[in-house]
């Protein structure tokens, strides 16, 4: 029988294939993590503990519109981005101020300034091309509102969004 010589481990092919995956992984996993360190996703608030804090507040404030019997019904029409909000209940302020809020984004935010036209319908203007899932937050002042309506869209759309003071139970 004739005896092959074997080559030793290191002028092989797998095993510098296994040590090159080994190897790539850990610089890609390094990458990611660098970058998911000096990278701000805008997620979290710095203040977040403040934040927390109030949450009382602004359960007072749904409250609030509660006992106000504060409802709202809010269209924006998809060609002129006009918004028509419908306000039934006991109060009508001259202005109202609308938060759009984008879920995953605070640079996205808007606000928009509603005016008094006649029996508790408010107009104004919205920006153009609204895409994809906001939350609403109605309310009468930009400073220590008395109430606040919450609701969420999905524009563009045809219909109209309900705007109610949302508090913790009433699913």
């Amino acid at each position: 029988m004739e005896q092959q010589p074997i080559t030793p481990w290191y002028k092989q092919f797998w095993p510098w294939f296994l040590i090159g995956l080994l190897f790539s992984a850990i610089g890609v996993s390094t990458t990611f993590a660098v970058l998911s360190v000096r990278s701000f996703d805008g997620m979290v608030q710095d203040d977040y503990y403040e934040h927390g804090t109030a949450i009382n507040m602004v359960l007072a404030k749904q409250r609030r519109a509660a006992e106000l019997s504060l409802a709202a019904d809010l269209r924006i029409d998809p060609l002129t981005s006009d918004i028509v909000v419908d306000l039934e209940g006991e109060a009508r302020p001259e202005r109202l101020y609308l938060e759009l809020i984008f879920p995953t984004r605070g640079d996205r935010d808007q606000e928009i300034t509603l005016e008094h036209a006649r029996n508790g319908r408010y107009l104004g203007q919205a920006p153009d091309n609204l895409r994809y899932r906001w939350y609403l937050q109605l309310q009468p002042s930009q400073e220590d509102p008395e109430w606040r309506l919450l609701g969420e869209a999905d524009f563009p759309s045809e219909g109209g969004f309900a705007l109610m003071p949302s508090l913790p139970g009433d699913n």
